[in-house]
């Protein structure tokens, strides 16, 4: 049995549990949950916390329910959570403020901004580029 987590719901710490033992793979992709009778034991809980945890998973994507077939761990999400790679790249550099951004920042066309762009890739492919501007420190 978990410890118990002061402050959170216990079915919060249920799901957490089973959640890391799917991270895991403890519990593989496609397998069954355990029965609700089973994990009602091993934590000590009522039905309804057992399927509060339960539905908190299922919402997340991590398991799915058959009615009739029982609860079982989502193949999907546990490939995409293992297979996915990403990472994120920072570039600062100085640039001359065009006619947009002069106008944004109440000065004149050519006035030195800092650029800073965000990169993000997930497995190579470019997911987004974010790039904020501001005065260049010795400009304000």
């Amino acid at each position: 049995m978990p410890t118990p987590h002061y402050g959170q719901p216990r079915y919060r710490v249920i799901a957490d549990e089973l959640r890391g033992r799917i991270a895991s793979g403890a519990i593989p992709p496609g397998a069954l949950l355990p029965a609700e009778s089973t994990l009602t034991a091993e934590f000590r809980a009522s039905r309804g916390t057992i399927r509060q945890a339960i539905a908190a998973l299922r919402e997340a994507g991590l398991v799915v329910t058959e009615h009739g077939r029982g609860t079982h761990v989502n193949p999907r999400w546990h490939k995409t959570q293992r297979d996915e790679v990403s990472d994120t790249e920072t570039r600062q550099r100085q640039v001359a403020a065009d006619a947009e951004l002069a106008d944004l920042f109440a000065v004149e066309v050519g006035t030195a901004l800092v650029e800073q762009q965000h990169l993000t890739r997930t497995n190579g492919t470019v997911g987004t580029v974010v790039r904020t501007y501001r005065l260049h420190p010795t400009k304000q």
